[in-house]
């Protein structure tokens, strides 16, 4: 079982393990091309080399405004062999939110994914005097001053190997959404994600023949620990989507194996299907709600009679088959997480013969806390606290989380780290729960619906 402390073993470990594996999948011209492990490792000793001649050191921060990308991921792989702290923002935030990001992370090269986001970074070099460099991975931007191109960065020529990161030095940072004030910026360690990758391993049935398509953002904890840093340490591929609207066009395009996404994307493909359903012959439909109550009782271990048998075999094969087909054909698990799916969606979906993995945690947990996973799976929970995670019910109802998972705090707010840190270094999480006889978690509610903070406090 693979045990990794930081991202740079993750790193090592696939390139050296899965040189000739397929690893990005981009649409150019209408057809998917593929970069391979083995280049996608070359492309980030370019941008650690380029990185590393515009003074990038350990401790450093680097700022990045961009959609996932490959140069999202190799600039962001090429920070961790500087030891440099890797910060992500998304490009549908205002440019007030840029500025304050860069600002408080004190971030020495920021980089901006178009050209116009280069020239709105332009008018942060005065507020923010920490900003040395701007980078633009547009190809139309001019290089000048304190502007460079992503091309022209990786054109140093010049080799700068590894640095070996202590397993507590700060990875990333990654900015909560700030709808109580700024947000604030959850300090990631090497270990918080590395342990919660390892823990992945130990549980979930993914390897590197596996394929998903990417649409979840990589500046959001989800997207970047379970889907690019989890299934990159697997030798797995990710095909990049081109955009929300063409996910099911993408999904039939590059078939992959398992899908990653928050109950929204889950919602819609189940108001389709179920649109789709609802249009064929009444006695289509009522095979259909047959088949599906048969899963459910296969799903609770119970014996189907030969009928119930014979009805689903036929479902399947003229009805879900197609449904499956619609999304590549191959799609075999579906992961959600971010927020709670609804029971009928989950089993709807499960019936549809894709298994559906349901998690629970937050950015201050790299996310995950507990999940579903093969042989420990109960849909309507959030699944069981993964190997080294223990959670804890408080008193009042809250879920706390302990383990290597756990974030290192809020940068710079000493009294909300307070707030949230317990005397033992668990964090508490603001979600009521409870767990079951079996170990299974339940999210009931916020804890911060029936209690307030005052002082760092729960009163």
């Amino acid at each position: 079982m693979a045990k990794f402390e930081t991202l740079v073993d993750i790193f090592e470990n696939s390139i050296r393990t899965y040189p000739n594996n397929e690893l990005f999948g981009t649409k150019k011209n209408g057809e998917w091309v593929w970069t391979t492990y083995l280049e996608f490792g070359k492309e980030v000793d370019a941008c650690r080399a380029g990185l590393a001649s515009l003074g990038v050191e350990r401790g450093d921060r680097v700022a990045i405004v961009s959609n996932n990308r490959v140069e999202w991921a190799a600039l962001a792989y090429a920070c961790y062999g500087l030891g440099a702290a890797f910060v992500p923002m998304y490009e549908a935030q205002l440019a007030k939110e840029w500025e304050f990001i860069a600002k408080d992370c004190q971030a020495k090269i920021f980089i901006a994914a178009t050209d116009a986001i280069c020239e709105k970074a332009k008018g942060f070099l005065d507020a923010v005097p920490s900003i040395t460099h701007i980078v633009s991975l547009d190809a139309a931007t001019k290089a000048g001053g304190k502007v460079v191109t992503y091309a022209s960065l990786k054109k140093t020529g010049k080799k700068v190997p590894s640095v070996r990161p202590a397993k507590n030095d700060v990875a990333g940072f990654i900015y909560t959404s700030g709808t109580t004030g700024n947000p604030k910026g959850v300090r990631l360690s090497h270990n918080n994600i590395a342990s919660n990758i390892s823990a992945v391993h130990d549980v979930f049935p993914m390897s590197a023949s596996d394929r998903s398509l990417s649409f979840l953002p990589w500046a959001h904890v989800f997207g970047q620990t379970c889907e690019l840093h989890a299934l990159f340490s697997m030798g797995a591929a990710l095909a990049l989507c081109e955009a929300v609207d063409k996910i099911i066009d993408n999904l039939a395009e590059t078939k992959p194996t398992l899908l990653m996404s928050v109950p929204r994307i889950f919602n819609r493909i189940y108001a389709n299907v179920q649109k789709q359903i609802s249009a064929r012959p009444g006695f289509v439909q009522g095979m259909v709600k047959t088949a599906l109550a048969a899963r459910n009782k296969q799903r609770a271990g119970e014996e189907l009679e030969l009928g119930e048998g014979l009805v689903l075999a036929l479902t399947d094969a003229v009805v879900f088959s197609k449904v499956r087909a619609r999304f590549g054909g191959r799609l075999r698990y579906a992961f959600s997480g971010g927020a709670a799916i609804s029971t009928d969606v989950a089993e709807f979906i499960d019936g549809l013969g894709i298994t559906v993995y349901e998690g629970y945690g937050l950015t201050e947990t790299s996310p995950i806390a507990c999940a579903n996973y093969p042989g420990a799976r109960k849909i309507g929970s959030v699944g069981k606290p993964l190997p080294g995670i223990r959670i804890d019910v408080s008193p009042e109802g809250e879920l706390i989380v302990h383990g290597p998972n756990v974030m290192l705090g809020y940068h710079d707010r000493d009294e909300e780290n307070a707030a949230v840190f317990t005397e033992d270094g668990g964090f508490r999480t603001g979600d009521m729960g409870r767990v079951d006889d079996k170990g299974f978690v339940f999210i009931t509610g916020r804890i911060k619906e029936q209690y307030k903070l005052e002082n760092g406090k729960y009163v």
